[in-house]
C-alpha cells in the first residue's frame, strides 16, 4: 500500500520543498469507482505543497512535475491526487 509519508518523502526530495502536507483521504471515497473496496487507504491524497522549483511555472506545468514524479505510483494504485503547488511567496 502507497502511504502518505511515502509519497511526502519522494516529492520533498525531488522538488526541495519547504513545506509539504499529504492527506490520505482514501476513507471519503469508499465505494466510488477507482476505490478498491477496503479502508487500507492509498488510493485518494490531498497533497500540499511550497516548492521554489515551482517559480516561474504555471499551474499546469506545476501539477505535470508533480505526476512525473509519483508516475509510479499513479500506475500502482494511486487513483486521485488533488494538488495545491505553490512557490515560495505565493498566497
Amino acid at each position: 500500500m502507497i502511504t502518505a509519508d511515502h509519497i511526502g518523502g519522494k516529492l520533498a526530495a525531488a522538488l526541495n520543498a519547504k513545506t509539504i502536507e499529504v492527506e490520505d483521504d482514501s476513507a471519503r471515497h469508499a465505494g466510488h469507482m477507482g476505490h478498491p473496496g477496503h479502508a487500507g487507504g492509498g488510493t485518494h491524497f490531498n497533497v500540499a505543497i511550497v516548492s521554489p522549483v515551482f517559480a516561474g511555472k504555471s499551474r499546469l506545468e506545476r501539477q505535470r512535475l508533480v505526476y512525473s514524479i509519483l508516475d509510479a505510483e499513479l500506475k500502482g494504485g494511486v487513483h486521485a491526487l488533488a494538488l495545491i503547488t505553490k512557490a515560495p511567496g505565493e498566497t
